[in-house]
C-alpha cells in the first residue's frame, strides 16, 4: 500500500490504473478506523480493481463548540489496518491543499433543503462541510465508485443528491451499518464513552427496534406519538435525545400515511458522545 499526500502523484497513479483498464473505488474517512471503515474497504475491493482510502479530519464540518481538536488521530494504526484490508493507496492531504485560502474564503458546495433537516438543524453548516470536502476529494481521486456507511443515513442521502445534481460520474454505494455484538453501531466517537455509558449505549438501537415494531402494528397515523415515546425512553435511560424522526426513506421528510418505505432516524447525546443511528422499515411486510 502506498501513502501519498501529493495530488500530482495521486493523479499519476490513478491515471496509470485507468490506462490499464482498472476500475477505481474510493473510501473517504476521517481516520481513527474501526471495523465499520474496514468493511467499507472490503466492499470496495469486491467492486473494483483498485481501492483508494483518504484520511482527513475535515475542519469545515465541525461546529465552533464541537470536538475538532479532540477528535482522535491514529494514523499509524490506521495505515496498518488498511494495509491488512488490501487497500492500494492511502491519500492523506494536508489542510493547506484542501483549504488554501482558509475556511472563511473557501468556495463551498451545498445541498439545499435536505442539508437543513435533522442533524443539519442541530449542527448548522455540518453538511455543507461534508459536501464540500467530498466534492473536493472526488475531484482529486476521480473514482468510479465511492462507498459510504449507511449509519450516516442523512449524510449518504445528501451526498447522493450532490452527485446527481452536479452530474458527477461517480456511483455512490451505501454499505450496511456494522454493529458491535450488542447492537451498538460502530463509530469513532464510541471511544468517548465511559464503561457505564458503553453499557447503556445499545439502548439506542433497542429503542429503534421497539419503535419499528410499534410502527408496523399501529401505522403512520401514530408517528408523532411514537417519536415522543422513543425520546422519553431514551431520556429515562440516561440519554439526552436530540431527535427521533420517522421519515420518508428517500426525501427524509416526515413520513405520512401511505408511505411504505420509511426510516427512523435517531441522534442522542450520551456523556461526551453524540450517537446517531437509523433503521429502515418496510411497511408492506
Amino acid at each position: 500500500m502506498q501513502t501519498l499526500s501529493d495530488p500530482h502523484r495521486l493523479h499519476q497513479l490513478v491515471r496509470q490504473w485507468r490506462l490499464a483498464g482498472e476500475r477505481v473505488a474510493f473510501v473517504p474517512t476521517m481516520g481513527n478506523l474501526h471495523d465499520g471503515h474496514i468493511e467499507l474497504v472490503h466492499q470496495a475491493r469486491t467492486r473494483a480493481d483498485r481501492v483508494v482510502t483518504s484520511i482527513f479530519v475535515n475542519p469545515m464540518q465541525f461546529g465552533p463548540s464541537e470536538d475538532l481538536d479532540a477528535y482522535p488521530r491514529t494514523l499509524e494504526q490506521d495505515k496498518q489496518r488498511l494495509f491488512e484490508a488490501g487497500c492500494d493507496l492511502l491519500f492523506t492531504p494536508e489542510r493547506e491543499l484542501l483549504y488554501p485560502a482558509g475556511l472563511s474564503e473557501q468556495t463551498y458546495v451545498e445541498v439545499p433543503g435536505l442539508s437543513d433537516l435533522h442533524c443539519g438543524a442541530s449542527r448548522p453548516g455540518h453538511f455543507r462541510g461534508v459536501t464540500t470536502i467530498v466534492c473536493k476529494l472526488f475531484n482529486l481521486v476521480q473514482p468510479d465508485i465511492a462507498c459510504f456507511g449507511e449509519k450516516d443515513y442523512q449524510q449518504l442521502a445528501v451526498i447522493r443528491t450532490m452527485v446527481r445534481d452536479l452530474n458527477m460520474p461517480v456511483e455512490v454505494i451505501g454499505i450496511p451499518t456494522v454493529r458491535e455484538a450488542d447492537g451498538l453501531a460502530m463509530s469513532s466517537r464510541n471511544g468517548y464513552l465511559t464503561d457505564s455509558e458503553r453499557a447503556t449505549a445499545p439502548e439506542l438501537k433497542r429503542t429503534l427496534d421497539i419503535t419499528a415494531q410499534a410502527l408496523k402494528t399501529l401505522g403512520l397515523e401514530t408517528r408523532a406519538e411514537l417519536e415522543q415515546q422513543a425520546c422519553d425512553r431514551l431520556s429515562q435511560r440516561g440519554f439526552t435525545p436530540d431527535f427521533i424522526r420517522i421519515c420518508h426513506g428517500t426525501t427524509l421528510a416526515p413520513a405520512k400515511p401511505g408511505d411504505t418505505s420509511v426510516v427512523i432516524l435517531a441522534a442522542a447525546q450520551l456523556g461526551r458522545a453524540r450517537l446517531i443511528d437509523n433503521l429502515a422499515v418496510d411497511l408492506t411486510e
